[in-house]
């Protein structure tokens, strides 16, 4: 037995239970749907893992193997809970489940002669040097090889797949919203660099481990990884809000591919935008909308979007923040007053967005710009 990667394991263990158990008591949504199912899906890796280093293999070695095809689900599943979450389509198309079955077809396929050419006594004893059989061992090291890479491309194309999606519903968003930060789900781009991350030690851990090769963190490293990364995982995708259905709408983000208005309208349209923003200030309404703007200028969001993107070489967020900005500017320079105050003065729902704004079209913090114009 290994005893530091079982205690690892096993507390990832309860760590997936109850984050499962938490996760069924929340109102039944395709989104709660789908990460019960990553959560069942991560309860098999666990399970899988502490097979292993606890020792149960040589109690049961006939179970040798079966917990790798079910492993190719993880990457498919990560990317049903995205299409849950942040696409507005109803329900996932039949191809998506039929694809996702081919990771565990193409992997059991790969590994068939570990899994079924061997016998439960001869799985047994190729786990020690001393007693496998080198004929037998060639073609377990060969099938459980190509299973794993087999499932690092497969689980590479659907964490691929899955960043885009979550490029494309930010790029939505930005056109549509003067505040993202709720909607944007920038927590769940990060998770998925980590579950690759750690995916990838945890195929690299296994190959080395048919090679007979172990390093310092052989059996520590790998476990506290996995850990971590569940972990932060579960808290912020057990708390991530359902997003309403305009969050989610398609992308607007992409110009057409053919646009119909002239340069004159598109400068009439900004002049509206302009005279809603400076006259009326709604960009003190600290969730404006695209819908809402629209509305105050009696101009179609479509149009909107078009004299932003062709006239004014900006997007509704932007467009709209930068106003914020402007103001945040005065109100620094003029008053001693707080900058949470200021931000939320100036339009801004959040601190953290108010400052990353502020810093990416200022080029300094709001702090170090007060201190530059109170040195001038």
């Amino acid at each position: 037995m290994d005893v530091v990667a079982t205690v690892i394991y096993s507390s990832m263990l309860g760590m997936t239970v109850l984050a499962l158990l938490e996760n069924l008591n929340r109102p039944k949504q395709r989104q709660t749907q789908f990460l019960s199912g990553l959560f069942v899906l991560l309860l098999i890796h666990v399970l899988g893992e502490l097979y292993i280093f606890t020792g149960f293999y040589q109690y049961a070695p006939i179970l040798a193997g079966l917990q790798i095809p079910l492993r190719m689900l993880l990457g498919p599943a990560l990317y049903f809970f995205a299409y849950a979450t942040m696409s507005p389509e109803k329900s996932l198309p039949k191809r998506a489940y039929w694809l996702a079955l081919l990771g565990p077809v193409l992997v059991t396929a790969a590994i068939s002669p570990f899994l079924f050419g061997i016998s439960s006594k001869e799985k047994l004893a190729l786990a020690s040097p001393a007693t496998r059989d080198p004929e037998l061992w060639k073609i377990a090291v060969f099938a459980c090889s190509f299973g794993m890479l087999i499932f690092i491309v497969f689980t590479g194309v659907y964490l691929l797949a899955t960043l885009r999606m979550h490029s494309k519903h930010r790029a939505q968003l930005l056109e549509r919203f003067s505040s993202i930060e709720k909607r944007s789900m920038d927590w769940f781009r990060g998770a998925l660099f980590l579950w690759g991350g750690a995916w990838l030690l945890y195929a690299t851990e296994y190959l080395l481990g048919f090679m007979g090769l172990r390093w310092f963190g052989t059996g520590i490293v790998l476990p506290t990884v996995e850990a971590l990364v569940l972990l932060v995982f579960a808290h912020m995708a057990i708390r991530q809000p359902v997003l309403k259905e305009s969050e989610r709408g398609p992308a607007q983000a992409e110009p057409p591919k053919t646009y119909s208005l002239t340069e004159s309208r598109m400068q009439e349209n900004a002049n509206a935008l302009n005279m809603a923003m400076e006259q009326d200030k709604l960009f003190l309404e600290d969730d404006l909308s695209l819908k809402r703007l629209s509305e105050v200028t009696n101009v179609t969001e479509n149009h909107i979007s078009e004299t932003l993107s062709q006239f004014l070489n900006s997007n509704f967020f932007l467009f709209v923040n930068g106003y914020r900005v402007e103001a945040a500017k005065q109100l620094l320079q003029s008053t001693d007053k707080q900058v949470a105050t200021v931000a939320y003065e100036s339009g801004f729902n959040s601190k953290s967005t108010f400052n990353n704004v502020f810093k990416k079209t200022v080029g300094t913090t709001p702090t170090t710009f007060r201190k530059q114009q109170e040195a001038q």
